[in-house]
């Protein structure tokens, strides 16, 4: 019977391990973003992203998102001002993130922080309306969270938000003290559009799995920022900047890339999941990171683009196989030059994705396809132990034998 059950086990354990991670396993259907990785197409309720960082601003790509096309003039502006009137958090959370260690993890800080509003939801009930409001809520507050606790940790007076300036520009006044130029000011605004929604990446899935257990709009987004905070998804351009700062000229470049390839090390901000070609927001970024080189005179551009031909050219040596920058790649140095500070990178990406995550928290909770909310629950498959049909016999502590 052992034998039979050992032989089943392994032949079901070889067939299921390859779908580890979920990789390219369809959990549910979505209106809300298409990614064509073979050709490098990112999709917003059907809109093209290339097209939206042209003529789109953050404001109108996050209402594209939480409904399902382009808003009229009337909608967006009222859209727009529900979200500048959103521009303040409970005086009690303020106090707390006084109260809180200035070595705080930024991340941690936001994802409290976010779990802690809550308590001061004036929204009743779980229909499609009141997340619809949360959505703005938590798309507004993340930000000034952010920008608070920058300046809190860092001995500074707290910056009120400005109602004369757009979603992109105030979270940058409410950051550095200073008001962006235009230019500024529409380059963040771009980053914000590229990072809105990337389908179900590791966090929009955790928020759309929460949210599948009728958990509300704040448990949901609090568990996405948990999953954004590793170093293997939102922290990725936190890393990547550590290795700019690490070659720190771009005639080291070649021998640093040479020298981690060499130990087998990953290159990070090279490679996607999903993207077999060039990540489309990684081409806008490239652009933005080169513009803001030029403004600045920093170096940090040159040096990224020295990593990206030689990596890309080394791997073509030792394995005969094309990669290609993700998004992670360039959005590094261009926060940097843009005077943000390393650790808040992550917590930037949380600014934008608020709009992708809470979209997918609504579709989740009210998809016209699924009338009541479908639990997720995947099947794992054990490769524990087996002891026989009955499972491992029970000995007695005193009768147990410590390992060899």
């Amino acid at each position: 019977m052992t034998e039979l059950f050992n032989t089943h086990f392994s032949q079901y354990h070889k067939v299921q391990t390859k779908n580890i991670g979920l990789r390219n396993i369809e959990v549910a259907d979505t209106k809300i973003c298409a990614i064509d990785g073979i050709n490098g197409k990112l999709i917003y309720r059907g809109y093209d992203i290339l097209d939206l960082v042209k003529k789109s601003n953050f404001e109108e790509t996050a209402c594209l998102l939480l409904n399902d096309d382009l808003p009229t003039e009337k909608i967006l502006d009222d859209f727009s001002h529900r979200l500048t009137e959103a521009r303040n958090i409970p005086e009690d959370v303020e106090k707390n993130l006084k109260n809180l260690p200035k070595t705080a993890n930024p991340m941690d800080v936001v994802q409290s922080r976010v779990s802690e509003l809550a308590a001061y939801d004036k929204e009743k009930g779980d229909d499609r309306h009141a997340n619809y409001n949360r959505a703005i809520d938590l798309i507004s507050k993340i930000p000034i969270i952010i920008s608070y606790w920058e300046r809190i940790r860092t001995g500074k007076e707290i910056i009120p938000p400005s109602s004369n300036l757009g979603h992109a520009g105030n979270f940058l006044y409410m950051l550095t003290g200073k008001e962006p130029d235009s230019e500024i000011a529409r380059i963040f605004d771009i980053c914000l559009i590229l990072h809105a929604e990337h389908s179900f990446n590791a966090s929009t899935f955790a928020a759309r799995e929460v949210a599948s257990t009728r958990a509300h709009m704040y448990a949901a987004v609090s568990a996405a920022i948990g999953a954004l905070s590793g170093e293997l998804h939102g922290g990725a351009n936190f890393q990547v900047m550590k290795m700019l700062l690490e070659i720190q000229t771009e005639d080291r470049a070649e021998q640093w890339i040479k020298e981690k390839l060499a130990k087998g090390e990953r290159i990070m901000g090279m490679g996607h999941a999903v993207y077999k070609t060039f990540d489309p927001r990684a081409e806008v970024l490239r652009e933005l990171s080169r513009r803001l080189s030029e403004k600045t005179g920093q170096p940090w551009y040159k040096i990224t683009k020295k990593v990206e031909d030689i990596t890309e050219e080394e791997m073509k040596k030792v394995k005969g196989s094309d990669i290609f920058p993700n998004v992670d790649l360039y959005s590094a140095s261009t926060y940097y030059m843009l005077g943000i500070p390393m650790d808040l990178n992550t917590p930037i990406f949380a600014v934008s994705r608020a709009a992708g995550w809470t979209a997918h928290v609504i579709e989740e909770k009210f998809a016209e396809a699924q009338p009541k909310p479908m639990l997720y629950r995947p099947k794992a498959v054990y490769v524990g132990k087996y002891c026989g049909p009955s499972g491992c016999e029970y000995v007695p502590i005193e009768k147990r034998v410590t390992p060899s």
